[in-house]
């Protein structure tokens, strides 16, 4: 079978190694074109180009996905499938392409969190567990026939960065499973469409996290600050303030008033001792700190950050 393979950042990284140490003809990658980073602004490649080039696979990077001289060398390439991961929305001239179609991995057990932030929005929420799909890609988004599935466990103390580590092998693994039922014939897809006893589940969505989202706010219980905080870390972290200045809280713990305790703080106020905590009250309870960037500084633990800072 001949595999067009899409993905730009380290991400996609796992699932096309995967692919390519199964034994898979990959005929072509498409990624990102380079981008100027850094204090020089050099010309950076994206992770899935780094890795086609050390592996000798041929490499396209367009600017538009529609460009007639792309759409022509994406034809030559004469894929039978093409795979997404981690990449743009693509046109359907691009998707629908090969003979067998486009097969896409989802960092969710869809239908539930469609969208562009599944990872960070499942975390946000709570979820005991998420994981991985694949499907076949149609009009609407993250809305195509499912092929595979895994899940996996997601602990009240994982962030979202842990939960990336985890899904992107799970989800390596489960391409390669993926693209060998294709080849055999023995994956049955299945429509976007469950009920439970009849009815439709409840969908949560994961759109695109803004500014807004990452504000802090400690009226509410102890629990969804403490899963915004690791929803949002390490990127693009939830803050708040510090006496005038962001305060990025990327790890928390939490601590819970029992029935017969009454706070005295406001929710917001903090409470530190100088030298080993800082926490900030919320509605139930109080989250301490235990990573944290305070604007202009570098990232830190709380304990080196309190023995260098001076509250006013």
């Amino acid at each position: 079978m001949r595999i067009v393979f899409m993905g730009t950042p380290e991400f996609a990284v796992a699932s096309l190694d995967a692919l390519v140490k199964s034994g898979c003809n990959i005929v072509g990658v498409i990624t990102a074109p380079d981008k100027p980073a850094g204090r020089g602004m050099q010309l950076q490649q994206s992770a899935v180009k780094k890795y086609a080039v050390e592996n000798d696979l041929h490499v396209l990077q367009p600017e538009k996905l529609k460009n007639p001289e792309f759409l022509a060398e994406l034809k030559s390439l004469n894929a039978d499938l093409q795979i997404v991961v981690a990449f743009r929305m693509l046109p359907e001239i691009v998707w629908n392409m090969p003979a067998m179609g486009s097969v896409n991995l989802h960092g969710s057990l869809l239908p539930q969190y469609r969208g562009a932030a599944p990872i960070s929005w499942a975390v946000i929420n709570g979820e005991k567990e998420t994981g991985v799909t694949t499907f076949k890609l149609k009009h609407e988004i993250d809305t195509g026939d499912i092929l595979l599935q895994e899940s996996f466990s997601i602990d009240e103390n994982d962030t979202a960065g842990k939960v990336h580590d985890t899904m992107k092998e799970i989800g390596a693994n489960l391409l390669v499973k993926t693209v060998k039922g294709l080849a055999d014939n023995s994956i049955k897809e299945i429509s976007q469409r469950p009920t439970i006893n009849g009815q439709q589940p409840t969908l949560h969505h994961a759109p695109k996290i803004f500014t807004e989202t990452c504000k802090i706010d400690f009226t509410k219980s102890t629990d969804e600050v403490h899963n915004l905080i690791r929803g949002l870390s390490p990127f693009p972290g939830a803050f708040t303030s510090l006496n005038g200045k962001m305060l990025k809280i990327y790890k928390s713990e939490k601590e819970i008033l029992y029935s017969n305790q009454t706070s005295t703080v406001i929710p917001g106020e903090y409470v530190t001792d100088g030298k080993t905590f800082l926490k900030f009250a919320c509605a139930d309870g109080s989250v301490l700190v235990k990573e944290l960037q305070l604007e202009g500084k570098k990232k830190m633990f709380i304990e080196d950050f309190l023995r260098g800072y001076r509250f006013g």
